[in-house]
């Protein structure tokens, strides 16, 4: 099994038919590109503890909650809404603060 630079991201769909698991496969072939999808996501590395880290993680999700249906977009709808709405709390919260403090 080969390894991957961790810094190094793939510049075109092509270079993740270079992987040992996809010898054989049709590159044309819907689900072996659904494979090859799922394979790279698997195996990207990207820096830990880093906002860019973080940002990477929730484009992740984004895409995840996308491609999910029935339940799982059901539940991942209703986790975005409670982040939104716990965020939402804490500025409001944050700017009453500063205006209250103020007068």
């Amino acid at each position: 099994m080969s390894r991957r630079d961790p810094d190094e991201r793939p510049d075109s769909e092509e270079s993740v038919w270079h992987s040992e698991e996809l010898v054989g496969l049709d590159p044309d072939d819907p689900e072996a590109q659904a494979f090859a999808a799922h394979l790279d996501r698997m195996q990207r590395s990207r820096p830990g503890f880093t906002v860019e880290g973080y940002l990477d993680g929730v484009g992740d999700f984004a895409d995840s909650a996308n491609r999910a249906s029935g339940g799982r977009r059901l539940l991942a709808v209703v986790l975005v809404g409670l982040l939104l709405l716990v965020a939402g709390f804490l500025i409001w919260d944050a700017l009453h603060f500063v205006v209250t403090t103020w007068l």
